[in-house]
């Protein structure tokens, strides 16, 4: 059974973030998402008594950087949890002139108050965008960000959980249709990364070989990708084209820390 070294003892836990937090595209038990946080929250409490892990995800698909400091960040000082979880940033890196630079002065702020109110903070850095149809554009300011964050992580003695260098996200099976959010495999692999990060013993690796994958002819492979921008790239263009966001009116799907 896995259990946390003796020196990390995690009795509460809040996840702070966007849709990578809460769970797209990663259906749960209740009809919310579940996703990595959610996952590790599951590791986390295993071997516990029941009822003696309290868990919150205060995340919302589609927030920017300032939206999780304003909403979400305050709720912490309230909570006082042992652990939180904090990834924060990607959606602005996504902005065309978005400068990763200052984007990570405010991350920084957001990571010190935390720090005051968490006995551990986890900081997830970004992907390695090479293979991401989409993103791949954004890699050097993705670096240049993870750069950044891994500083902050050294200055208030945060965890990191190491995203770049996880291969196996690098394979298409570790995401969903969108090609923007993680499968449920995908979300698991991130859960069992996040998991060693703080110290805590898997049996499951995530960096475990994926099965074999049916290969497409370059016929099927047009035709998938023609179906993937008819069904998700235009509806992104779109949204972002009309100033929406995926999260207006979503609220946190579990606001409060409550027995897993």
């Amino acid at each position: 059974m896995p259990h946390l070294q003796e020196t990390l003892d995690i009795s509460s836990y809040a996840a702070l973030g966007d849709s990578f937090t809460e769970g797209l595209n990663d259906p749960g038990v209740d009809g919310a998402f579940a996703g990595w946080a959610d996952r590790l929250a599951g590791l986390l409490a295993a071997g516990r008594p029941q009822n003696r892990f309290r868990y919150a995800n205060l995340a919302v698909r589609g927030r920017l950087l300032d939206q999780i400091a304003a909403e979400q960040v305050p709720q912490v000082e309230r909570l006082q949890p042992d652990l939180v979880t904090f990834c924060a940033g990607g959606n602005d890196i996504l902005r065309p002139g978005s400068d990763p630079d200052e984007v990570a002065v405010r991350f920084e702020a957001a990571v010190a108050r935390l720090a005051a109110n968490a006995g551990t903070v986890l900081i997830c850095t970004g992907f390695d965008t090479r293979e991401m149809t989409l993103l791949k554009h954004l890699r050097g300011k993705v670096a240049t960000y993870n750069g950044h964050m891994r500083a902050v992580a050294d200055r208030y003695d945060c965890k990191v959980a190491d995203l770049w260098s996880l291969r196996s996200v690098q394979d298409r099976q570790a995401w969903s249709e969108d090609r923007l959010h993680l499968s449920p495999e995908g979300h698991q692999r991130v859960a069992l990364l996040a998991a060693r990060s703080l110290g805590l013993r898997t049996e499951q690796d995530p960096e475990a070989p994926w099965p074999a994958a049916p290969v497409l002819s370059p016929a099927d492979q047009a035709r998938e990708n023609i179906q993937w921008a008819r069904e998700h790239l235009i509806p992104w263009v779109g949204r972002r084209l009309r100033g929406e966001s995926s999260g207006d009116h979503v609220e946190a799907k579990r606001p409060d820390l409550l027995p897993l």
